[in-house]
């Protein structure tokens, strides 16, 4: 592995893409670089996802804001959920500290590929919509307030829409928090399949509301991270800057772009990095 100079300089060019697709896919940079750290830099894992959850503090702080001043971003909806993700954050951070404790890394490769690989099925099958087709509202709708409109740079309109199905979204942000407590990650992958597959939310909507919630979740598992040592001060610091410059070239380019080739993005990314992640758990690559 390499030190000094010039591994901050390999660590931040990394963090650069990983944060550049991270905010484009509303993934969060962490889900990208983590694998890229661990496959092509040669870092232990668990201080990949101890500088990816520090990395993803500063994606999100960066991404939302930009998206903010776009209004796109859904407040509302993402602070009603963060209880669920910030609760399963706690719980993932610390069965993570157990297995590094006991050297069992293999497993988190393992499940970091099935993840991933796992999210890809829904994002393909509502690949076909640029806009969901509208649910019916349910009384989630009106009491969380899960309405609102954005405009629309590619498609040169006003979108419109409302959530549903807030209680299922919740127990799927409360399995991404502990994911991202586990893995290392903000977990936006599941974010977006909770908010976009469940509760039937514009994909843009999704990853913009992601990237302001991962923040908050990578906070609480850094915490614990941080006590049991697994965050070093110079991986952490190349990632920030890497990620944090990515992500806002990434935020300027996605309100140019279709949601259809986003998910197209988004997909490829999931099966790519999955089979890789897998591949190393099981001592084939």
């Amino acid at each position: 592995m390499l030190t000094g100079i010039p591994l901050f300089l390999s660590v931040l060019f990394s963090s650069l893409l990983a944060g550049y697709l991270g905010s484009l896919t509303g993934l969060g940079g962490g889900t990208i670089l983590v694998p890229i750290l661990t496959l092509y830099d040669g870092i232990p894992i668990e201080y990949a996802t101890g500088a990816s959850l520090i990395s993803t503090i500063a994606t999100s702080s960066g991404a939302a804001s930009a998206y903010l001043k776009d209004k796109i971003i859904n407040l509302k909806i993402g602070t009603s959920l963060q209880v669920a993700t910030t609760s399963g954050a706690i719980a993932g951070s610390l069965t993570a500290t157990y297995i590094y404790s006991h050297h069992l890394e293999p497993i988190i490769y393992v499940v970091f590929g099935i993840v991933l690989l796992g999210s890809v099925y829904p994002t393909i099958k509502r690949g076909k919509f640029e806009i969901p087709m509208n649910s019916d509202p349910d009384w989630s709708t009106k009491f969380f307030q899960m309405h609102g409109e954005y405009y629309d740079m590619a498609l040169q309109k006003k979108v419109e829409y409302w959530g549903v199905r807030w209680v299922q979204g919740a127990s799927v942000m409360f399995v991404a928090g502990y994911v991202s407590g586990l893995l290392g990650i903000g977990s936006g992958a599941l974010k977006v399949i909770g908010m976009d597959w469940v509760m039937n939310l514009p994909i843009k909507v999704t990853t913009t509301t992601s990237n302001f919630m991962i923040g908050v979740t990578a906070a609480t598992s850094s915490g614990i991270y941080w006590v049991f040592g697994y965050i070093q001060p110079l991986i952490a610091a190349a990632t920030s800057i890497g990620v944090l410059i990515g992500a806002f070239i990434g935020t300027k380019t996605l309100v140019k772009l279709k949601n259809k080739r986003i998910r197209t993005i988004f997909t490829i990314l999931l099966a790519f990095l999955g089979i890789q992640m897998i591949l190393r758990g099981l001592g084939i690559y």
